[in-house]
């Protein structure tokens, strides 16, 4: 079962948290994706700086990687630029503190090889020194994560897998217990964008996931509308959305419309998982 505790490092505020204080207001939480790197380190925090702003409880910097399996063309093009400009895992240990100063709760989401590269127990060390939550990985799964959970037990780090429609019973067990802070939902088979519609079979495997001992449920996948995330926080603890934040900064002229844009959609999608 998913830790009951939201207790963490001193100062640091993890996910775990921020879902049971939008629960204890009737809502659910929105979480927000950005690559860090794009449009350059530092738009990549201002911009995270100003999704916190606008009502993002949790935040989530992605850690570039050059073969993102789940990552759709919108983040797939922020994260080649990433790339390019030479954005390294120090950069994103920099963001992490820079938005943890904030009070948000701030995960990384990155592909396993480069935490592997870095070294497990230094990655865990680093993370939780510069203020991060813990570490979603969607190509992790628990089976074969034992060194990460030793890691991210001795750093007292947030651990997220991802479950799926496909997921059978078992893996939903065995995923529920091994995360530490919510589970992520995939909403649909596939790579992250911005859809016209949810997922149909969302809601059902949340019910799932719960049944199955999990105690946050967290859904991302196709979410960028305020109606989209009102939908969906109806019936789960949080809404994950990430392709709708990274086009705002894509589409834009310059940084800072990017980055008003960005912001203007985080308020509007704060209102919505307030209409559940």
């Amino acid at each position: 079962m998913v830790s009951a505790s939201t207790a963490g490092r001193t100062g640091t505020r993890t996910s775990a948290a921020a879902v049971d204080a939008a629960r204890a207001e009737g809502r659910a939480a929105l979480v927000a994706y950005l690559p860090v790197g794009f449009p350059d380190v530092e738009g990549s925090i201002e911009a995270a700086k100003a999704l916190v702003d606008s009502g993002a409880d949790v935040v989530e910097l992605g850690l570039p990687y050059s073969d993102p399996t789940m990552d759709g063309p919108v983040i797939q093009r922020a994260v080649d630029a990433a790339l390019a400009a030479r954005t390294r895992p120090a950069d994103v240990l920099r963001a992490v503190e820079a938005v943890a100063a904030t009070g948000a709760a701030v995960l990384v989401m990155t592909y396993w090889p480069p935490v592997d590269r870095y070294g497990v127990s230094r990655f865990a060390a680093d993370l939780a020194g510069a203020g991060a939550a813990g570490l979603i990985t969607p190509d992790l799964i628990p089976d074969e994560a034992a060194e990460w959970i030793r890691a991210s037990d001795e750093h007292d780090l947030e651990r997220v897998f991802l479950v799926a429609p496909s997921s059978t019973p078992a893996r939903l067990r065995s995923t529920a217990e091994a995360c530490r802070g919510f589970v992520y939902a995939a909403s649909l088979m596939g790579v992250t964008g911005a859809r016209a519609t949810v997922g149909a079979g969302a809601r059902g495997l949340v019910e799932r996931t719960r049944a199955a001992g999990a105690e946050r449920v967290c859904v991302g996948l196709g979410v960028s509308t305020a109606e989209q995330t009102a939908e969906v926080a109806a019936y789960a603890d949080g809404v994950i959305v990430g392709s709708a934040f990274v086009r705002c900064l894509l589409e834009a002229e310059d940084r800072a419309s990017g980055v008003r844009r960005a912001a203007a959609l985080a308020a509007d999608l704060a209102a919505g998982v307030r209409q559940r």
